[in-house]
Parts: structure tokens; sequence; C-alpha cells
């Protein structure tokens, strides 16, 4: 089933409001949604700054601006920093489990909760069950829904997992709000940091860096890592 990337049609969206930068306009290339997509050429599109959204591949295509930058993590190069051993210490008691599904309601109310407290300015709140199923739902059989519960039972995390050919893609994490010692989000990266070793996989992939963009800036603390810049991965240590 898998399509020569050169063959692919591509589209691009009117310029509209960029979700990250104020007062800037984006315009976001996407695959034809009438594409037939499996792991193989998803994995390939990944390797050029792709990422997935829903049913939707995607990647950034402002003509004025660059500061959307593809990120992954080198699995086999990182070594976690004093602060990143903390957490991971912090967080040894929790158990993880895997299921392929996300639609049910443990999972539903801590994204609501997360949403409500940590994102109300955010594009995807309200919380809709509808929207949160088709943002994060299992299009292509390689999603993963990692739950991560403490010792009594109590959902606590949940990242959502693409298992690509040469690593794992971190489409998105939500978590307890008030469970801010443990800084889950730190440790569901450094978790799936952990994961893709284990399994023989060379990257994880984090999405757009973006520099001016707090919710963004983030990514750089995992290093060494690598961004996709002038159609190159280059090594940030």
């Amino acid at each position: 089933m898998t399509s020569s990337i050169r063959d692919l049609k591509v589209y691009t969206t009117y310029p509209h409001s960029c979700s990250y930068l104020e007062d800037q306009e984006a315009t976001t290339l996407f695959v034809d949604p009438r594409q037939a997509v499996d792991k193989t050429l998803y994995s390939k599109l990944s390797v050029l700054g792709f990422r997935r959204s829903g049913n939707h591949l995607y990647r950034p295509h402002c003509s004025q601006c660059d500061a959307c930058v593809p990120a992954r993590i080198p699995v086999g190069d990182f070594a976690p920093r004093r602060g990143q051993k903390r957490v991971m210490r912090r967080n040894q008691d929790l158990r993880v489990t895997r299921t392929d599904d996300i639609r049910d309601d443990e999972a539903f109310d801590l994204y609501h909760r997360y949403i409500c407290l940590r994102h109300a300015d955010g594009d995807m709140y309200p919380p809709d069950r509808e929207q949160y199923v088709s943002f994060l739902n299992r299009v292509w059989d390689c999603t993963h829904y990692y739950r991560f519960y403490t010792a009594n039972g109590k959902l606590v995390a949940l990242a959502v997992v693409d298992e690509l050919d040469d690593g794992l893609s971190a489409i998105y994490t939500f978590f307890e709000p008030g469970e801010d010692r443990r800084s889950l989000g730190a440790y569901a990266i450094l978790w799936q940091i952990e994961e893709a070793r284990l399994r023989g996989l060379d990257y994880v992939y984090l999405g757009y860096w973006i520099r001016d963009c707090r919710k963004m800036s983030y990514k750089t603390d995992y290093r060494p890592l690598q961004l996709y810049i002038n159609s190159h991965w280059t090594t940030l240590r």
C-alpha cells in the first residue's frame, strides 16, 4: 500500500491565526486526506518533519516564518540530567499499562480536568468528547495509549504514542493537574525515551520546537536534540 513520497498530493490551507505565536498568521501543508496511509509511509513523512493530528498528516508551511522546527531525541545518545533523574525517582512508584482505545470515561475525565485547569486559553477548550476522540484516535493501527497509575490505582497521566519504523512519536500527553511535584509531562517523555531504547528504536519524535512559545520551548531540555533545519536533521547539544 505504501506510496512513493513523490506521488503524494499535498494541499495548503488559507492563512489563519497562529496557535502558538501572537499576531502571526500560519499556513499548513497537509497530505491529501484521501491518501491511503500505512506505518511505513507515515514513518517516511515523519522523517521529513510531518506530524499527525487525528487523521491528518501536516507540516507548517508559512511563507514569512520558520519558527516551527521539527524535533526528535536520538535515544542512544540521551543521558538524563540531574533534574530529570529526580523526576524519574519521584515516579518510580507508577505502574504503566498499555491500551488500544481511549474512549472510556476514566481517560476522558482526566483529559477534561487537564484541559480545564491547564489549557483554558487554548484551542481545545472547552473539552469536547467528539473532538477528543477525533484528535487522539487510533487511525493507522500504530497508536498506543500508555496509562500511568499510582499504587492505589489512580490514573494520573496518559501518553498517546505512535510507533514508527524508526522511533516513537509523542503525540500528546495529559495528566492530573494536582500532581505538580511529579512533573508528569517531563516524566512521560523520559519514559518514552526509555521505552524506545528497550524496543531498539532510534528516536522519540517530539513534534515542533518553537523558541518563542513557552509551551513548546521546553523541548530543548532533552539533549542531544535533533532539529530539522533546511531539510537536514542537525544535532543540538
